[in-house]
């Protein structure tokens, strides 16, 4: 029996919001901690833990997204690991977007004047004081932007773990789609419920640029 498209569905998939929110959390901050890692051994003095780093992150920004979802989802499986939708997608969204914050993170920190850097082996400082009290603080606020508009493009790729079996709101989507036969209608919400999640953030990563580059000018 075909349903018809109506309050209750629009409620269904709506309630799947709840689910994109919490999986790009997860990877968000699963991410932050990698791309930290990542970011400074990327500017590290040791020539191993930059190739290291460089490699992991050629390896996650040079293949596909829905690629590296499918591997985790059943690779865990085949080397004996516990997994489900929920767990193979942390784990591949963190993994992605570990390198690209690395990789947005290594660029503030190379932004920093290298006078700050002069100025700190001036004062003797070890490379960890260095990092933490001089040069950290600093790229912290020229990453506020990028970072923002990436989190914009990882709320969007949470729609990928539906292929896993993930219900997140391009699942939920699907669900009401295959039992209403009205796709448009229910791939239309969806954009809608999407652009609603993304375009405050949008927003809000476009006026930090503006006033990071007005403060530059001064």
């Amino acid at each position: 029996m075909i349903r018809e498209f109506g309050p209750n569905e629009i409620i269904f998939i709506a309630m799947a919001i709840r689910w994109t929110i919490a999986l790009s959390a997860i990877a968000f901050v699963g991410g932050g901690i990698g791309g930290l890692i990542i970011a400074l051994m990327r500017v590290s003095d040791r020539p191993v833990l930059r190739a290291l780093a460089l490699g992991f992150i050629r390896l996650f920004q040079g293949t596909p997204l829905l690629m590296q979802l499918f591997i985790v989802y059943f690779g865990l499986n085949i080397v004996g690991l516990p997994t489900s939708p929920w767990i193979a997608a942390g784990v591949a969204l963190t993994l992605h977007a570990s390198a690209f914050l690395g990789e947005i993170w290594r660029g503030c920190i190379e932004a920093v004047p290298p006078g700050q850097t002069e100025a700190a082996n001036a004062l003797a400082y070890s490379y960890g004081v260095r990092m933490r009290n001089v040069i950290l603080p600093q790229a912290a606020r020229i990453a506020v932007a990028p970072t923002t508009g990436f989190l914009v493009q990882l709320i969007k790729g949470t729609s990928l773990a539906s292929i896993i079996g993930f219900t997140e709101l391009t699942r939920a989507g699907q669900i009401i789609s295959n039992a209403t036969f009205q796709p448009f209608l229910v791939i239309s919400t969806v954009a809608v419920l999407y652009f609603i999640l993304c375009w405050p953030l949008s927003l809000l990563a476009r006026r930090m640029e503006r006033r990071f580059a007005r403060a530059t000018a001064r």
